[in-house]
């Protein structure tokens, strides 16, 4: 399955997609790394290993979705992942692919514009929550509002602080991840194998 990973910040994601790979977890092969942020620390992490990078040019949704429309028409693209991403998809690209996000809260609570990264554990930690975890669903036209994969839950304890919970979620979600990757991988094995 050849998979497109759009990273904002550090990659460390990413850095767990690339390892399962090396490992021999997860049969993916990652053909673009997609970044709106050109110190973005995952691009390097995406040379280190002869992957390809773009760093988006348009500042709008619609400059945007255009340009990567066009820059994803050159390469083979079964899946779009993702991985701390803080822009807006847009319409053109959610029509053309399969996309999928990771976020970092039970959705749907804690979810929407605006709310992502250490905001996402804050509110959960000032509301008391007993509960939050990591979710994984398909990307559509509004935020954290596609159907939801998978969901792993964490507890939230006393002691916890954003950090923390951010760290716990973390471990989480990305264990979870590979594991849809390899699911979704699987399934279109299986698919090619009725054609």
């Amino acid at each position: 399955m050849n998979i497109v990973v759009f990273a904002s910040g550090n990659g460390s994601t990413l850095q767990s997609i690339i390892d399962s790979i090396q490992k021999k977890e997860l049969d993916v092969n990652i053909t673009l790394v997609v970044s709106n942020n050109e110190d973005a620390y995952a691009l390097e992490r995406a040379k280190d290993v002869h992957i390809d990078t773009y760093v988006i040019k348009g500042n709008t949704t619609e400059e945007i979705d255009l340009e990567l429309v066009e820059v994803l028409e050159g390469y083979d693209v079964d899946l779009i992942v993702l991985a701390g991403y803080l822009k807006r998809i847009g319409e053109r690209l959610i029509e053309r692919y399969q996309i999928i996000n990771t976020h970092p809260s039970l959705l749907p609570k804690f979810g929407g514009k605006g709310m992502y990264g250490m905001k996402v554990h804050k509110a959960v930690i000032e509301a008391k929550e007993e509960y939050s975890g990591a979710t994984i669903h398909y990307v559509n036209s509004e935020y954290d509002e596609g159907d939801i994969i998978s969901q792993t839950i964490v507890r939230v304890t006393p002691e916890d602080t954003p950090d923390s919970l951010s760290a716990k979620v973390q471990k989480a979600e990305k264990i979870q991840l590979i594991e849809v990757l390899q699911n979704l991988t699987n399934e279109k094995t299986e698919s090619s194998y009725k054609r």
